[in-house]
């Protein structure tokens, strides 16, 4: 780590990904809650656990019809028991979505790194991807 960069612990990447490998990362909705955490974090680090958390909270304060469906299929029943199982099931499918599909494409982009030992994902700062990730945000979760 340089010493004269302590305030700013993220690292950029060298690679500046294409205009249209940029709106592929961030055609899907799931992929973009996931740079939008990331791009927050002040060192630009994650367990896959806090992905997936972030990704559900995201998820649950969009109000939009769009996500209700495409996330909810439970029904409601009442009971806590059955409610923490379908919290449990979701963060599964959604841990499981990131490794197999989301995971590897940002890091294929070069956009993050994902430790599959330690469970650990690091995002690479990209200034062409971030300039329109702050705005899909904005529009997104204004």
């Amino acid at each position: 780590m340089r010493e004269t960069e302590r305030e700013s612990t993220k690292i950029t990447a060298e690679v500046t990904p294409s205009l249209d490998l940029i709106f592929d990362l961030l055609s899907n909705r799931r992929r973009r809650y996931a740079l939008y955490y990331m791009h927050d974090q002040p060192d630009g680090v994650a367990t896959l656990d806090e992905l997936a958390t972030a990704i559900i909270a995201l998820q649950q304060a969009d109000s939009s019809e769009e996500a209700a469906i495409a996330d909810e299929t439970e029904t409601d029943s009442g009971d806590n028991t059955d409610s923490e199982t379908d919290c449990d099931q979701r963060q599964l499918r959604i841990r499981t979505e990131l490794q197999h599909t989301h995971l590897p494409k940002l890091e294929d982009a070069g956009v993050l790194d994902h430790d599959r030992r330690s469970e650990t994902v690091r995002y690479w700062n990209q200034p062409s991807l971030e300039e329109w990730l702050e705005h899909a945000k904005h529009k997104e979760c204004a």
